[in-house]
């Protein structure tokens, strides 16, 4: 067996293994062999069956499986003796020419396309200077942050008659369709007229309601009829409405039982102390979105820096090529720019962490792991777990391995922003949270909520 590397460009290549007959002849007749002694063939005693028999019946299929196990083992071998660095997998170079004459079976040729990691060179200096935004709190942030709180910890409250703010559970009926505890929010129906024809219902109350005119979100309407949008169009809007159930979320009170909710058991006690454990919140949430935007910023600087080349051709046949779904040339090409941010990411990391000697540790991935299950029960308003109980939760979120080599990534990205701080100059620049969120719709980023994940 020949194996050879024919380089295309700076970082693309073909590799190319000849397999000769004496590779693989000694295998297929080994196993055609043990085929003769193993299988039953009508009219003969087992091992009997004569050996031209055997290899009509699996010769082919006996060759195809040697030349399989002989080019993958070889390609495997030889991308590990000679080190390759590898973007993507290798995948088969002229498809259509590939074709292999199984019946006269002689000397095989197997041709792959490879894209090769580029070599980096670059280092950090305090020249080099990077934005990192403090942003201020003001009483508008705290008064959101508290309402937001509070409301996570509302409790529904049964009513006896509706009013305006009450939730409905209720069975929306149309002759032999029944759509069961439906909930409705007085809230979402902009039409007072409308909305009057809830107030003063009691449950067990049953009318004739036109949910068209009622729900004039298209998307509401669809999710309450539990059918999709497109099927709007055509439906019958008329149902009789029955009330089950009227509910209410009376407004939270600030006392000691709901610190200890908040907080653990005494260690807030008035609302002075809750005041500052809401600042507290809100500086934490701040810095998040600080370290979050550096991150940004930080990647620009290393992305010109290391001016990474990319087999670019060859990533978008390779992404069409292993897609599980049929993909389309154009479908690749309009979504490439995001993989090919994410392939020089993840160059400039592994350079970096070559460089720096870098190293991610369980007790890292344990760690993180807790910060993120902090921060998730903290958006329920829960802000204090035992220790213990953390440790557990963190535990079992790293038994599952997508979610740990997702963590990896995280701590791995972590580690280079910690290590970029270090190393170039902070830009301080001052800023409020609309400001900052300014920036990112200036940028075309029109969620600002969604960028920010610890």
């Amino acid at each position: 067996m020949n194996i050879s590397q024919k380089n295309t460009g700076d970082v693309s290549a073909i590799i190319t293994i000849t397999i000769e007959k004496s590779d693989y002849e000694p295998h297929v007749k080994k196993t055609l062999n043990e085929y003769r002694r193993k299988v039953e063939v009508k009219g003969f005693r087992p091992g009997m069956a004569p050996m031209s028999l055997i290899e009509r019946s699996y010769g082919q299929t006996v060759l195809m499986e040697e030349l399989n196990k002989l080019v993958s083992g070889g390609l495997r071998k030889y991308i590990t003796d000679n080190q390759l660095r590898l973007l993507g997998e290798p995948i088969p170079f002229n498809l259509d020419q590939q074709s292999q004459d199984l019946e006269n079976p002689n000397t095989f040729e197997f041709t792959f396309e490879i894209g090769l990691a580029p070599q980096l060179s670059f280092t950090l200096s305090k020249d080099d200077t990077v934005p990192y935004y403090t942003i201020g709190i003001t009483d508008e942030d705290k008064e959101v942050e508290k309402e937001s709180l509070l409301k996570s910890h509302r409790k529904l409250v049964a009513l006896e008659t509706v009013d305006e703010n009450a939730f409905l559970q209720v069975d929306l009926i149309q002759g032999d369709r029944i759509i069961n505890d439906a909930l409705i929010a007085l809230e979402v129906i902009e039409n007072s007229a409308h909305k009057e024809a809830f107030i003063g219902k009691k449950v067990g109350d049953e009318w004739l309601i036109d949910v068209k005119q009622i729900f004039t979100n298209e998307t509401d309407l669809a999710d309450l009829l539990h059918v999709k949008k497109e099927e709007l169009a055509d439906m019958e809007p008329l149902f009789t409405v029955k009330i089950k159930a009227i509910e209410y979320f009376p407004d939270v009170v600030l006392n000691q039982e709901l610190y200890d909710q908040l907080f653990g058991k005494d260690i807030v006690t008035n609302e002075e102390e809750f005041a500052q454990k809401l600042e507290e919140r809100l500086r934490y949430k701040f810095w998040q979105y600080s370290e979050t935007r550096f991150s940004i910023d930080a990647y620009k600087m290393l992305a010109s820096k290391a001016n990474v080349t990319l087999p670019d051709d060859f990533l978008k046949r390779w992404l069409q090529y292993s897609s599980e779904e049929k993909v389309t040339p154009e479908a690749v090409e309009a979504d490439y720019p995001e993989y090919a941010a994410e392939f020089r990411r993840r160059l400039i990391n592994h350079h970096i962490m070559k460089e720096q000697n870098i190293e991610i540790t369980v007790d890292d991935l344990l760690e993180q792991a807790k910060k993120i299950i902090l921060f998730q029960f903290s958006l329920y308003g829960i802000g204090h777990i035992p220790d213990e109980n953390l440790t557990s939760y963190a535990s079992n979120f790293l038994a599952d391995e997508k979610k740990r080599e997702t963590l990896r990534m995280r701590v791995e990205r972590n580690r280079i922003i910690d290590y970029v701080k270090a190393s170039v100059t902070l830009d301080i620049r001052s800023i409020f949270v609309n400001e900052l969120q300014d920036l990112y719709m200036r940028e075309g980023q029109s969620n600002f909520d969604e960028l920010y994940e610890y």
